[in-house]
This record gives C-alpha cells, structure tokens and sequence, in this order.
C-alpha cells in the first residue's frame, strides 16, 4: 500500500518525463483529477483523460508536453513540498513563489485545489502540495 499517493503520482510523472514517455497513467483520485486539470490549465500537460474500468477509482491518462525545437520536457521540476511527516501550511499572504512567479504552486485550500496565484487572489490560505517549473 502507497502511504503518500499524491508524491507517487508526482513521481510518475517525473520519471515519465524525463524518460521521454508521451502518455504516463496513473490510478485516479479526486486530488489527482484536481492537480491534472491544474497541471492542463497551466500549460505543463497537452491534454489528459479520466477513464474508468480497470481499476474500481479508475485511472487518469496524461500526455506529456515537450519543447518542439529542444525535444525537452516542459516539466523541468516537479517535487512535493507538504509531506505526510511534515505538513507545510501557509496564510494568504505567505504563498510561495515559484521561479520568480514563472512556475506554480498547487495549494489544497477550503475553497478547494488551486495554484499559489489563485489562493493569493482569493486570499486565502492552506496546505501546499508541490511546486512545478
């Protein structure tokens, strides 16, 4: 059994992209269909599908995005930040940066899962999953 299903869902998709795989698949949860549409809306996937069937919560198909001149993946770093050992929480005023505001966190908040610039603007503060750049 996984202790932390959201750093093995990050893992995956790392080592997918730095394999230089085009599709990764991963067992699906609400907090993984969550941080995908993030990870989609933010430009660092091209596309991804929830599927049901093989496993009883279903998986999440996501495909990968590359640079089309470098061939370099456009994930350059994806790491968690909160771990099951360490909770990291942080106020509205205190979200992280990432890169200088050219990467993303993804914070899991009241108001439900959403990047470090949403929770600034909606002020609120919360639990901050990973960053991505």
């Amino acid at each position: 059994m996984n202790t932390d299903p959201i750093a093995d869902f990050l893992t995956r998709v790392r080592n997918a992209s730095l394999a230089g795989h085009r599709v990764v698949e991963v067992p699906a949860s609400n907090i993984k269909k969550e941080i995908t549409k993030i990870l989609f809306d933010q430009g660092f996937v091209l596309s991804y599908k929830f599927e049901e069937g093989k496993n009883p919560q279903g998986t999440i198909k996501i495909a990968l995005k590359y640079d089309k001149v470098t061939k370099e993946p456009v994930i350059r770093r994806i790491e968690r930040i909160s771990k099951p050992g360490l909770r990291k929480y942080v106020g509205s005023s205190e979200v992280p940066r990432v890169l200088n505001g050219l990467g993303i966190a993804i914070v899991s908040t009241s108001s439900g899962v959403m990047t470090g610039k949403q929770a600034k603007a909606q002020n609120v503060g919360g639990e901050v999953l990973c960053r991505v750049y």
